[in-house]
């Protein structure tokens, strides 16, 4: 039987003109969601658009408004909306020293935080609209471990992996589940510049599908505020964090603290 667990939803995919945006929107739509396919990239962008039968939003997710136009097209033209993708992303490239360059560093940080912020801000009421919904951002292994060969990459991923663990609690009480996918070196163009390095140390490389199949899985499994790694050769799953260590009473005894927004309501 042909699997259309998705029928009747809708999807938003942000950098979705090529990588692993394009190939969540096909999944999606193969699934049976109507998706917005959404890109700087308008030529290819468009194709991916006829591909699965969609539709093209031109969107800058560095600037909020188009985060915005982007959630009213898909409401507009399907009738609300049930999936967001904010998976609009670019590799740094430079650190800290004689190469650092303030206005491509705000570049970055615009495409690869801010694009999350504003898309969680553009997406949540037409997702509180219906009831509730998902958003997974593409954050990164660079997110969950050091990143030496572009620290600023693993600065602004780090920052997507902390806002969604924020965000996972504090709107489950709505309906919204958001996460994060964390894949290794996908078969993208952000690694286009340095593949051949990867491939001759014997650095494993991930086929999009592989990241696509996790994504998925994240929207079955109904539970938010998780960042699913994507290693090659294993299967994916929710990235298990350390507890920080908690507070201590005044005579050094652990505490049991109550859910409050800064605790895991765990004992300590």
């Amino acid at each position: 039987m042909e699997d259309r667990r998705f029928e009747g939803k809708v999807a938003l995919v942000t950098g979705a003109a090529n990588g692993i945006g394009a190939g969540v929107s096909r999944r999606l739509a193969a699934l049976g969601a109507r998706v917005v396919v959404a890109d700087v990239d308008a030529e290819r962008g468009k194709a991916v658009a006829d591909e699965v039968d969609g539709l093209f939003a031109h969107c800058d997710v560095r600037d909020p408004e188009h985060s915005k136009a982007a959630v009213a097209t898909a409401v507009g033209r399907f009738g609300g909306l049930d999936i967001v993708a904010l998976n609009a992303g670019i590799a740094t490239g430079f650190g800290l020293g004689d190469d650092f360059d303030v206005e491509r560093y705000r570049s970055v940080m615009g495409i690869n935080l801010d694009g999350v912020v504003y898309g969680v801000h553009a997406a949540l009421p037409a997702l509180r609209a219906r009831g509730g919904g998902h958003i997974v951002a593409t954050a990164s292994m660079a997110g969950l471990m050091p990143m030496p060969m572009d620290p600023l990459y693993g600065a602004n991923k780090a920052a997507v992996v902390g806002l969604v663990r924020a965000l996972g609690p504090s709107l489950a009480g709505s309906g919204v589940l958001v996460n994060a996918i964390c894949p290794a070196f996908a078969d993208t163009a952000i690694i286009s510049g340095f593949k051949s390095e990867l491939v001759s140390s014997g650095m494993p490389i991930l086929a999009v599908d592989d990241v696509v199949d996790a994504f998925v899985a994240i929207l079955d499994q109904g539970k938010g505020g998780e960042c699913w790694f994507v290693q090659a050769g294993r299967p994916s799953e929710a990235f298990k964090f350390n507890n920080a260590p908690g507070p201590r009473s005044a005579t050094g005894g652990r505490l049991t603290v109550k859910e409050t927004g800064l605790t895991t309501g765990k004992e300590v």
